[in-house]
């Protein structure tokens, strides 16, 4: 069965490897060792069919807690260790499989570790709280398959965002969650299928269909958190908590009246989002 996810978790001095295939299976490796695993586990959800991983993300500075997006379109979520190691919660999440699972990364003055975002083939990316089992929002701006999201390692109300079309959307939830604050097409009519960023949070790098990795520089003033921005999300993922079920009423009657013109945003002068 193929292998979608593989992530190292630990400290820089005790660490392992978690792979994930789709049949279900966690393993976790020691890197001196890739012949065996140290220890597996099968995903079941009460002792229901194994669940088909497709994306997986720690929650940062975390080795135990795991969050698993699926084929099926739902998340999951457990631990590896102790009496209930496994998945011990489900939520219903995606109208479609699961792509993207991105655990936030951005640790500062206020602690937002049960935060994470997903993303699927339904075109939409959602946030969520661990402490919940409902979206706190859904971004819909994406018109084709949303192929993989990561928050910011150093700004913690930013994120980008990777389609099949090789377009990546920076968003800024601090300054607007219904638009992206900048946009990017890449040329020739590649499609993307991974985005990451570099540690020191002012790079994105996107690998697509063609083996190529097209790296793209932040403007520092996208990049570079002020040091409000932590308090300041507080207060905008209350808001969004505020505004869940007025969002949803309009969504339904934006449903009805079709999608909305993406030619109707305003284009940036000179666009944060720069291909090196």
């Amino acid at each position: 069965h193929p292998v979608y996810c593989l992530s190292v978790v630990g400290s820089q001095n005790a660490h392992n490897l978690i792979s994930v295939s789709t049949d279900g299976r966690m393993c976790s490796w020691s890197l001196d060792m890739l012949s065996q695993p140290q220890e597996t586990l099968d995903l079941q959800h009460r002792q229901s069919k194994a669940v088909a991983v497709t994306s997986m993300g720690f929650p940062h500075g975390d080795v135990n807690n795991f969050v698993l997006g699926s084929e099926d379109g739902n998340i999951y979520t457990g631990c590896l260790y102790g009496q209930r190691a496994g998945v011990t919660e489900m939520v219903e999440g995606h109208a479609g499989p699961i792509t993207g699972v991105s655990c936030h990364a951005a640790a500062g003055s206020v602690d937002l570790s049960h935060l994470y975002l997903t993303c699927s083939m339904d075109w939409s990316v959602k946030l969520w709280t661990q402490k919940e089992n409902k979206a706190l929002y859904s971004f819909e701006d994406s018109g084709d398959y949303v192929v993989d999201v990561r928050w910011s390692p150093t700004h913690p109300a930013l994120f980008a965002a990777a389609d099949a079309s090789g377009r990546i959307d920076l968003w800024n939830l601090n300054r607007d969650t219904e638009v992206p604050v900048a946009s990017i097409q890449a040329e020739g009519g590649v499609a993307f299928n991974r985005v990451s960023w570099t540690p020191s949070g002012t790079h994105i790098t996107a690998g697509d269909d063609a083996g190529k990795i097209w790296v793209y520089e932040v403007a520092e003033h996208v990049a570079q958190p002020r040091h409000d921005e932590w308090t300041k999300f507080v207060y905008t993922l209350q808001e969004l908590r505020n505004n869940q079920a007025d969002e949803e009423t309009d969504r339904l009657s934006l449903a009805a009246s079709g999608p909305s013109s993406l030619t109707s945003l305003t284009s940036m002068a000179s666009n944060p989002l720069r291909l090196v």
